[in-house]
């Protein structure tokens, strides 16, 4: 299976990457920390206008109509921002989920409206305070719910931009909607593929925040970048970015043929890539010495994103046992049947 990125979805993934950090810094999430906002309009509007909210939307609906593996690097460029918009559960989950299941909806004609969702493996559902509709689960129906029909509640996130809420609506015949459980086994596929892919963003920020502070800061005389301690730290970080991108690849790249194989491929890039934010945003923060623990050293947004998407859209312990499934009930897989055939 040939899951390079081709030159197309580079150049793509660069434009995501330029924007979200030259106009998402940690300096600006300070500044709306201060005002308490949970969306930068201005930047919200670039984001639109650039076409990243249409990615994975059909042509009827006014979008691109690409795949997984084309949002896949823009939700990495989210990530390495911070990116404190829901433009990942949004664009990448919610977006096509509705159009599937409600194309004539029209909230899918405004490319800036945002759509929040509500999966049973989440308790709250996520910036519920700034969307438009809401796709919403009673029993085994689905609901698509205006945001002014529901009682919101703030509840408390270890991440200060990811904002949680408790919702209380009541469902109405009007409000349901015809969705067959492949298409909610797709969207939390595509939820936890795109955590992973904001995984690899998140770590190599933390990695990048180490370094440069390991460049600057000196001790006996020198920069603390030149000892072998602090090297082998900040590489044995990068080493786990670098094993953990071509699973979280190959993963987008599968994630159409929707068996067992495609979901343990999906669990795994979860794991390993949240595995490998949390440990290079712990060992940033070992790099920055004392201060690193305290909450003015940038590392702590990047971690925090981290260890809250480590348990959204599924825990470690949800996404082991996918693995784990396709490990002893099917363990030899398309790629693996072929190889065994060619022989």
């Amino acid at each position: 299976m040939n899951f390079t990125y081709t030159e197309e979805q580079l150049m793509f993934a660069e434009t995501a990457r330029t924007l979200l950090t030259d106009t998402c810094t940690p300096a600006h999430l300070r500044e709306m920390m201060a005002r308490g906002e949970a969306r930068d309009d201005t930047r919200w509007n670039a984001i639109v206008e650039t076409g990243l909210t249409l990615v994975l939307l059909p042509e009827a609906a006014g979008g691109l109509d690409l795949a997984e593996v084309d949002f896949a690097p823009i939700a990495e460029a989210a990530g390495y921002a911070g990116l404190p918009e829901p433009l990942v559960e949004s664009a990448g989950v919610a977006a096509p989920l509705l159009a599937a299941i409600a194309p004539d909806h029209d909230v899918l004609t405004d490319p800036s409206a945002t759509i929040a969702i509500q999966h049973p493996l989440n308790p709250f559902v996520a910036d519920a305070d700034t969307a438009t509709v809401l796709i919403l689960r009673h029993e085994n129906e689905t609901h698509v719910v205006a945001a002014s029909a529901v009682s919101l509640t703030r509840e408390e996130s270890i991440d200060p931009f990811r904002r949680l809420f408790r919702v209380d609506w009541s469902p109405t015949a009007e409000t349901r909607v015809e969705a067959d459980q492949a298409g909610w086994d797709l969207a939390l596929d595509r939820a936890a593929l795109f955590a992973a892919a904001q995984g690899l963003g998140l770590a190599q920020r933390a990695i990048d925040l180490a370094v440069d502070y390991a460049k600057e800061r000196t001790q006996f005389g020198k920069p603390i970048g030149s000892y072998q301690a602090v090297k082998h730290h900040l590489a044995s970080a990068q080493v786990a970015v670098e094993f953990a991108r071509p699973v979280v690849q190959a993963a987008a790249a599968a994630i159409g043929r929707q068996d067992d194989h495609a979901r343990a491929r999906v669990s795994h890039a979860k794991l390993v890539a949240l595995e490998a934010a949390d440990q290079a945003g712990r060992s940033s923060i070992q790099v920055h010495g004392a201060m690193g623990y305290s909450w003015e050293v940038d590392v702590h947004f990047f971690l925090k994103r981290a260890m809250a998407l480590t348990y959204a859209w599924g825990d470690p312990a949800f996404h082991r046992a996918r693995v784990a499934e396709r490990l002893f009930r099917h363990p030899a897989g398309p790629d693996q049947l072929f190889a065994h055939e060619a022989a």
